[in-house]
C-alpha cells in the first residue's frame, strides 16, 4: 500500500475519533442556556441563563454583573461556571440593549451613567432580579449577586441599598460610594475580593471601605490578593492592558483563589 493511502487512512481515523469525542462531549454536557430579553422602564435588556439541565427541582439563584466592557463573554462564561456548580444563574445588562463598550472611552462613559443615574440602575438590577425568581430552576428565597470590576462596585452598591441579597461577592470592583451602608439595611454577607497592587484601589479608599462595613455592623471579608492588579480574574486582561496602556494583568493564582472563596460563602449560606 503507498504512503498515501496510508496517510488518507489516519487522518481518516483522525477525524473520527475527533467527531466521536466532539459528539460525546455534547451528549455529557448538562448545562443549558439561553439567552432572554427582558425589560425596565421601556429599556430592553440582554440576559443570559445558565443552569444544569441534570439538576431536578429548584437551587439558589446567582446574579452576575458585568465589567465596564459590558454584557459579554466574560459574563456568560461565568453564568456557565456557576451552573456548573448547581446555581442558576443569569448575566445580566446593566447598559441596555446588550451595549458593549471597544475602548476604555466608551467604558467609562456607559459606567458613569449607571453610577449617575441610581434609580434607573436600580430598575435594572430589579428587573433582573425578578427574572432569576422566576425561572423555574430557581428558588426565589436563595438569591446572590457577583460582580467584575464596574459589576463589582454595581453589587456593593445593591447591597447598600438594602436588596434581599444572601451573599454578594466583588472581584476587583470599585469600593466607593455615595451612599454608604446603614445598620441593618445589608441583607447578606459581602465578600470583597481586591489586588493587592491594583492602582485603581487606593489604601485610602480600602480603609474607607471597611471603616463604613464595621460603622453598619456588616458581616463582610475584605481578601487582597499580593501580587494582582486590576482585572485579575480575566485571562484577556493582558492584551487588553497592553492595547490600551492600562494597569490590567490576569493573575491565575488570584483567580482561583477568590473564586474558591465566593464558592466557600456560598456553601455556608446556601447550606
Amino acid at each position: 500500500m503507498k504512503f498515501t493511502s496510508y496517510l488518507s487512512i489516519l487522518i481518516c481515523t483522525i477525524l473520527i475519533i475527533s467527531c466521536a469525542d466532539k459528539k460525546q462531549e455534547e451528549l455529557t454536557s448538562s448545562i443549558v442556556s439561553k439567552e432572554v430579553d427582558y425589560y425596565a422602564d421601556g429599556t430592553t435588556l440582554k440576559g443570559f441563563i445558565a443552569y444544569d439541565g441534570d439538576i431536578e427541582g429548584k437551587r439558589p439563584g446567582v446574579l452576575i454583573v458585568h465589567e465596564w466592557w459590558g454584557h459579554n463573554d466574560y459574563a456568560r462564561k461565568r453564568a456557565k461556571m456557576l451552573a456548573e456548580l448547581g446555581y442558576t444563574a443569569l448575566a445580566l445588562d446593566m447598559f441596555g440593549d446588550g451595549k458593549q463598550a471597544n475602548h476604555p472611552d466608551d467604558a467609562g462613559k456607559f459606567a458613569m451613567e449607571v453610577f449617575n443615574n441610581m434609580e434607573e440602575s436600580k430598575a435594572k438590577f430589579e428587573a433582573a432580579m425578578k427574572l432569576l425568581k422566576a425561572q423555574p430552576t430557581t428558588d426565589s428565597e436563595q438569591i446572590a449577586a457577583i460582580g467584575y470590576c464596574f459589576g463589582g462596585g454595581v453589587v456593593l452598591h445593591m447591597a447598600r441599598f438594602g436588596y434581599e441579597l444572601d451573599a454578594v461577592a466583588s472581584f476587583h470592583g470599585g469600593l466607593q460610594t455615595a451612599n454608604p451602608a446603614e445598620p441593618g439595611k445589608v441583607k447578606g454577607r459581602l465578600l470583597v475580593c481586591n489586588g493587592a497592587d491594583d492602582p485603581m484601589t487606593t489604601p485610602e479608599q480600602i480603609e474607607a471601605f471597611k471603616k463604613e462595613m464595621s460603622a453598619a455592623g456588616i458581616d463582610y471579608k475584605f481578601i487582597n490578593y499580593p501580587g494582582a492588579v486590576h482585572s485579575f480574574t480575566n485571562p484577556i486582561a493582558d492584551s487588553v492592558g497592553k492595547k490600551f496602556n492600562m494597569p490590567l494583568a490576569y493573575n491565575k493564582e488570584a483567580d482561583e483563589k477568590s473564586w474558591a472563596e465566593m464558592q466557600a460563602l456560598f456553601n455556608e449560606v446556601f447550606k
